[in-house]
């Protein structure tokens, strides 16, 4: 059985909770993080040494980072499914899970940190400001690809979907302007009906204010 330790509404724990759900793996979960701690003690620190979550013990095998705890789960458990066979496949969503870690996911952190995290007071309006206008780039650049394929990969559903899905699925909870992305909306949409996007992504609701993420954090973790 894997354990995984972190709470709910981190992105990094829903996409390793969302793999294991695809993958039909059992697992159990501890709190870990955020309002609950945990998080900097000795032996959570001997897990990750960073003090971060998502981490998951599997057997003698225990993991950080949580891109890489995904591609290891899709390559260990039924390999074809979320990790491509093909190598153009592969290529693709290895591809296209880095560039939204790289790109997208530090644009979402500001926007969270700020828009969602802090209270009007302390939030950063130049960062919102940048964060905004760098994501505006960013979707449109993913429009633009999905529009000519069904997945990130090409054909099939892959674990390059899980990392761009969560990330994109928090993005569109922002109170911002947003450019038209159709193709990435229809994406979006396929991806509302995947029992497990909906079990380990949209079952934490995407709050705006700092005080409902703080009750939600303690409700749903």
């Amino acid at each position: 059985m894997i354990t995984v330790w972190g709470r709910r509404n981190s992105v990094n724990v829903q996409k390793v909770l969302w793999a294991l759900e695809e993958l039909d793996v059992p697992y159990t979960r501890e709190n870990a993080g955020g309002s609950f701690g945990g998080n900097k003690d000795a032996d959570f620190l001997a897990m990750n040494p960073m003090g971060l979550v998502p981490v998951i013990r599997d057997g003698d095998v225990t993991m950080f980072e949580s891109n890489a705890i995904v591609r290891w789960l899709a390559a260990r458990y039924r390999d074809g499914l979320l990790r491509p066979k093909d190598p153009k496949g592969l290529a693709m969503a290895e591809q296209w899970m880095e560039w939204a870690q790289v790109n997208v996911g530090p644009a979402v952190g500001t926007l969270q940190m700020n828009l969602v995290r802090s209270p009007p007071e302390k939030r950063d309006h130049a960062a919102v400001a940048a964060a905004t206008e760098r994501t505006r780039e960013l979707v449109n650049i993913a429009d633009q690809w999905i529009a000519r394929h069904d997945w990130f990969a090409g054909r099939d559903f892959s674990f390059a979907d899980i990392v761009m899905g969560a990330l994109f699925w928090r993005y569109t909870g922002f109170d911002i302007a947003r450019p038209v992305t159709p193709h990435l909306d229809e994406w979006l949409d396929a991806l509302q009906l995947r029992d497990p996007f909906r079990r380990a992504v949209m079952a934490v609701p995407r709050a705006k204010y700092l005080a409902d993420w703080n009750r939600i954090e303690m409700e749903t973790g």
